[in-house]
């Protein structure tokens, strides 16, 4: 029984040693012991994308999320993805590029948005199958803007404008806020210092129609189980 005891005791240490390591080197949590196993991605801070931003910026590099999303959809014993978002935007390029990707997933996904989900945090947010947003967080509308050195020539706006239309078709494609609504968010004046877009609590996100559900993490969850729980009787069937 001794014997017993100390193989189990150490198997548990050897597996909160793995996760402790797999959360410091990619911010990501995975529990096999829960109701179904779904896989927790965390997506915060500003996206960085082709150029390294300064180390005392808190960051999601896209060469780490891109390549676990594909992992994840892979991964057999994966039932389902989780989503956490507090971003402070970042590469637009990349962020819907991984955004891109949650949506084309098979598996069920659900994103969760607590603190805030400014400018491409919007995309990543409906990217997934169903989407919540905690009544205390904010999303941020505002139009496509880029630091540094900017050539002032017209096709430098018409990529910016093709840039910016890239964007309202992916949210109005995964939710369902329209195209019109997103705009008047968006081009909103004298609500951001500086800058034209607004300000989007969690309720007129969901009464717009730009988020699914008003909840918290419990309620997140429970939904993806639910999806996943859909997606077995489909398969049963």
């Amino acid at each position: 029984m001794n014997n017993c005891e100390d193989e189990n005791k150490n198997t548990e240490e050897s597996a909160q040693e793995q996760q402790t390591q797999q959360i410091i080197e990619s911010g990501i949590v995975s529990m096999p012991n829960a109701k179904h196993y779904i896989h927790c991605l965390t997506i915060i801070g500003q996206i960085e994308g082709h150029y390294i931003l300064p180390p005392q910026n808190k960051t999601t590099k896209y060469e780490h999320i891109i390549p676990a999303l594909v992992a994840i959809e892979q991964d057999r014993n994966i039932e389902g993805l989780l989503i956490i978002l507090n971003t402070v935007g970042g590469d637009v390029e990349a962020g819907l590029a991984i955004a891109e990707l949650i949506a084309g997933m098979e598996k069920p996904t659900v994103s969760i948005v607590v603190g805030g989900g400014h400018s491409i945090g919007v995309p990543l947010a409906v990217s997934a199958k169903k989407s919540f947003i905690v009544p205390s967080a904010t999303m941020t509308i505002h139009p496509v803007r880029m630091n540094g050195l900017v050539l002032g020539i017209p096709q430098t706006l018409s990529y910016f404008d093709r840039m910016q239309e890239r964007i309202t078709n992916f949210v109005t494609r995964n939710s369902k806020i329209s195209a019109d609504k997103f705009r008047e968010f968006m081009l909103k004046k004298d609500e951001l210092v500086m800058d034209v877009g607004s300000v989007v609590d969690g309720e007129t996100a969901v009464s717009e129609g730009l988020i699914d559900h008003l909840g918290g993490l419990s309620a997140a969850i429970e939904c993806l189980y639910s999806l996943i729980e859909e997606k077995q009787e489909e398969k049963q069937c």
